[in-house]
């Protein structure tokens, strides 16, 4: 029923409703005066516009002007699904809201929310997307855990500046651990994350770690310091920075660096996540030019080492590389180096070393075979500065070094259309045949820099050199036969399974090692190379690589993995690797047994509860090298994390020193649930872990307009 007078006012009554644009006033009863252009509502009063609902039994409303109040009510912002109550709200104008004496929360449960924030004034900017309380109290279910006279939070999910989710953990070396994070969003392209990290038995450790990012250039810098450690007796820190430029023209400059006080420092401030535990730190400076033919690098190398390895930095380096494919049916090219060497030991020998190595190529390839002659040269001249303790009489300070390579590599290709069980397949059979000669040139004189044998796998059946680096070129007279099948998807291409078979046979026993005192191999031929791989649907892929030895009848190295990933949340991973305990000295390498056993793995156990596990296992020893065991609950508006790990951190090459520890994680989605860690080292520690935590729904602003 509406009723006016003297065309100044205007009463409502009965489900009474008042429209002006985007604004909307309900009631049992509405008096509107035009000319004031107030609209007083009474009974079951609904205010509502763009993304904001208000729910009360009296309001006083300015339509045109959009601003008013509304006494004892409830409210809700479309946006994000915020929601509360109040003694009073004054709605100031489309964007700006008072909450007074008031409660906030994103939970959609209305008694009981997970979370809430209690204020006595809450100052709500739509149009910034952020809040901030007064005197406010933060309670979880129902029990009141932070407090603070000035607490902002955000009302989407765009990047704010604002306290992130704080982590609670026991270490059993640094005792109870809080975490606090502060992100500050300085602007679109930069931001700074503080930390506050106490640890109950070392003190108090702050941290900062800025990002910037533009369209050429991008880079972080990250630091964290303890000072005073109770424990250790000295300050800690550590810093890590990445700086990348594209400077445009095929020309480029990067800057990238970790550094520590001590040793243990990067273990000891884990949980800034700033630098990776290790016993060698790099700082490095480069510029890069790439542009087809060439590439060409510049940089200078500092290193620093807590071990007493001998390792060198390059202070500086040039790095020059040419290559041309198919001109004329030849492929050729070159990489020069020169670089001065200088080691992390006093005693050690350094000096200059300049590397010139050219190739020359012609490839026959034809649809069912193909041959390829490669030759090569490697020149070396070494100009040592200082020779280091240790070293045979007799060594000189400049020296070259020449050595040529000819390879031969050729191979058959045969394919034919096959049915495996039930499904069509195009499978190939590719023998192979790999020759490479390379004289032997005595080599002991030139210090090992930059040089260490290859490590074990099926691409090094077709390499030509068993080194990596210019310091060593092992002498060869040598054929690989290989056999490799294929089975590959008709309609696109896709290689679904692969499998190697190889061997390599020496005509001559090869006679260059990394050091004068390493012994020959004594063996004519290698083991059988075996490897496979497979990729079946539903998410399965599995890599296997084996050496056997045929002449005394026993498995030299192996390494079995596999993935499964059938669905979301759905992961496990499993590997293994074994390495006998014999010895190759005569190739300089390590001769300790391994049996190794990895899983990893992420499942949902119901709804709510998600399991991830790493397991890190020594067979060989019997005991557990690492671990991560963790467990994580999503509820509609708020999740939890807890993980227990053991860890290990390297005190020297050869040692290590291990401990444990237990973190708790609480993010309250929709108050900065933005993760402060955890996510990071969940998904370092399990292959194709994705987070299980859904964030709410941010609802359309005119979804729930009445």
């Amino acid at each position: 029923m509406a009723s006016t007078s003297a065309d100044t006012d205007i009463a409502l009554k009965g489900h009474a409703e008042l429209r002006r644009d985007r604004s909307i006033v309900k009631g049992d009863a509405i008096h509107y005066a035009f000319d004031t252009d107030v609209a007083d509502a009474y009974g079951s009063v609904v205010l509502a516009d763009s993304g904001r609902l208000f729910f009360g039994p009296e309001a006083h409303f300015r339509v045109e002007a959009n601003q008013g109040y509304i006494v004892a009510p409830t409210y809700r912002f479309t946006s994000n699904g915020g929601r509360g109550s109040a003694a009073r709200i004054n709605v100031v104008d489309v964007e700006h809201t008072s909450v007074e004496h008031g409660t906030y929360t994103t939970c959609a449960c209305g008694d009981r929310p997970g979370w809430y924030l209690k204020a006595s004034r809450f100052n709500i900017d739509n149009g910034d997307d952020t809040g901030v309380a007064r005197n406010g109290v933060l309670f979880f279910q129902g029990v009141p855990i932070f407090a603070s006279p000035w607490l902002s939070f955000p009302l989407s999910s765009a990047r704010r500046t604002g306290l992130l989710s704080p982590t609670i953990s026991y270490d059993s070396t640094n005792g109870v651990e809080f975490t606090q994070p502060v992100y500050l969003n300085l602007a679109p392209n930069y931001d700074l994350t503080l930390t506050a990290h106490t640890m109950q038995r070392r003190g108090t450790m702050l941290g900062a770690d800025y990002r910037y990012l533009s369209s050429s250039y991008s880079g972080e810098l990250a630091i964290a310091y303890l000072p005073d450690d109770r424990l250790a007796r000295a300050n800690r820190y550590s810093l890590h920075f990445k700086h990348d430029w594209n400077i445009g023209n095929g020309f480029g400059f990067y800057l990238y660096g970790d550094r520590v006080s001590d040793a243990s420092a990067a273990s000891t401030l884990a949980s800034s996540g700033t630098v990776t535990s290790s016993t060698l730190y790099r700082q490095e400076a480069g510029l890069t030019y790439s542009r087809t033919p060439w590439y060409v690098l510049f940089r200078v190398q500092h290193l620093q080492s807590f071990d007493s390895t001998t390792i060198y930095a390059r202070e500086p380096q040039l790095n020059v590389r040419y290559a041309r494919y198919n001109v004329g049916g030849f492929d050729f090219g070159m990489e020069t180096d020169a670089t001065r060497f200088r080691p992390t030991v006093s005693n050690a020998t350094h000096g200059n070393r300049f590397v010139f190595d050219p190739y020359v190529a012609y490839s026959v390839e034809r649809s069912s075979w193909f041959f390829t002659p490669k030759l090569k040269w490697h020149f070396a001249s070494y100009n040592l500065t200082s020779i280091g303790s240790g070293v045979p009489s007799g060594q000189p300070n400049q020296f070259d070094v020449n050595v040529p390579t000819l390879t031969i590599d050729t191979g058959l290709r045969f394919e034919r259309s096959m049915s495996l069980f039930g499904h069509a397949y195009l499978q190939t059979l590719e023998p192979r045949l790999f020759y490479v000669y390379t004289p032997y040139r005595n080599q002991y004189h030139a210090p090992l820099f930059d040089t260490t044998v290859t490590d074990f796998g099926i691409g090094e059946l077709f390499s030509d050199n068993t080194f990596v680096g210019h310091d060593r070129i092992a002498d060869a007279n040598r054929v690989t036969v290989a056999l490799t099948s294929r089975l590959i998807e008709p309609s696109n291409g896709d290689e679904r399974a692969r499998f190697v078979l190889g061997q390599q046979y020496d005509f001559k026993t090869p006679k260059v090692t990394l050091t004068s005192s390493d012994s020959t191999a004594t063996f004519s031929r290698t083991g059988l190379v075996l490897g496979a791989s497979y990729k079946i649907g539903a998410g399965f892929n599995a890599e296997q690589a084996a050496q056997y030895d045929d002449i005394d009848d026993y498995l030299r190295r192996a390494s079995i993995g596999f993935s499964w990933a059938p669905g979301e949340l759905r992961v496990l991973n499993m590997s293994y690797r074994y390495n006998r305990a014999v010895d190759y000295s005569y190739a300089g390498e390590d001769v300790e047994p391994v049996s190794q056993a990895v899983l990893a793995a992420q499942w949902p156990l119901t709804s709510h509860f998600s399991a991830v596990a790493r397991l890190d296992y020594d067979l060989h020893s019997r005991r557990l090298r690492t671990g991560l065991v963790g467990i994580q609950y999503d509820a509609s508006c708020w999740n939890l994390s807890v993980a227990g790990e053991k860890y290990l951190y390297a005190t020297s090459s050869t040692s290590a020193t291990s401990g444990t520890r237990i973190t708790v994680q609480l993010q309250l989605k929709g108050l900065g649930a933005a993760d402060s860690g955890l996510k990071k080292k969940l998904s370092a520690a399990v292959p194709g872990y994705s987070s299980p935590f859904v964030q709410q729904d941010s609802n359309d602003r005119f979804t729930d307009l009445p």
